[in-house]
Order: structure tokens, then C-alpha cells, then sequence
């Protein structure tokens, strides 16, 4: 009865350790991080590396602004960290809040400009814009804010 227990006890750790290796194996051969979009019932977009298990969970998290007075530039990214109240740079989000989530491409501008200014800091006064774009201005409407206070 010990040793058919101890067979048991084996083949589930070899199983575990399998898949263990098959779920790191397939992560290191998907390349780089992974971002995400998710919109929220409440009209928030957020981006950022996505969780689903074993509960949904953003990190290395960046929010959408709209500021409606900027005519120039009424959209804007923002690192989640940068705002006035200094959260952590992960998030844990309902599942029942989520209206969508899509998978950025990885040649995106939005992807491009995370993973070549993951702080989204303003290169030499220019005004931190989208990759691909000329003079700090953005095609796009898509810009990192000009200040990290949130404003």
C-alpha cells in the first residue's frame, strides 16, 4: 500500500514539473512581454501586461487620459504610478468589470513607445510622443502626458 502510495506521490510531481517546464518553455519562446488592452464598464482603458489566472490582474500598468481641453492633444498615456496618489504598478481588476480586452500587436505605436520608455519620461523636453511621429507631435493623438503629477 506505501509503495503504490509513493508511485502516486512520484507521478503527480513528475506531471507538475512537466508542466511547470511546458508553461515557462512557452512563455521564454513567446518573446517579450505581452501587452494588453483592457476596457472597463466604467470607461476606463488600461494597458499593460495581462494576468487572467488565477484572477485578472494588469502590471507594468499605463491609463488613457482625455483631457478635452487640450485641442492639440486630448488623449494622452500615462504610467499608473505617476499619478498623485502613488499606486503600485499592478492592478487587480473584477472580472465582471471587463467589458473587453485585446492583445496589442507588437509592432503597435502603443507597444513601441512602453517598451522603448517604459516611464514614459519626456527624451531631451521633446514632448514624449508615439514612435514614428515627428517634432514630439502625434499623428495619432496618442502622447505621454508632459508632467508625471496627473495633470
Amino acid at each position: 500500500m506505501k509503495n503504490n502510495l509513493n508511485k502516486i506521490l512520484l507521478a503527480v510531481v513528475v506531471v507538475l514539473v512537466v508542466a511547470l517546464v511546458v508553461i515557462v518553455g512557452w512563455k521564454y519562446l513567446e518573446g517579450g512581454p505581452s501587452y494588453y488592452a483592457v476596457y472597463l464598464r466604467t470607461g476606463d482603458l488600461y494597458f499593460g501586461e495581462l494576468s487572467t489566472f488565477p484572477s485578472f490582474t494588469l502590471s507594468h500598468v499605463y491609463m488613457l487620459q482625455v483631457n478635452s481641453q487640450n485641442q492639440q492633444n486630448p488623449v494622452s498615456i500615462q504610467k499608473f504610478t505617476n499619478v498623485f496618489w502613488g499606486p503600485e504598478d499592478s492592478m487587480s481588476i473584477n472580472k465582471n468589470d471587463v467589458v473587453w480586452y485585446t492583445r496589442l500587436a507588437s509592432d503597435s505605436k502603443l507597444t513601441q513607445l512602453i517598451q522603448t520608455n517604459p516611464s514614459l519620461t519626456s527624451p531631451q523636453g521633446a514632448a514624449g510622443s508615439v514612435p514614428g511621429t515627428a517634432n514630439g507631435t502625434s499623428t495619432s493623438g496618442v502622447t505621454t502626458p508632459q508632467s508625471s503629477t496627473g495633470k
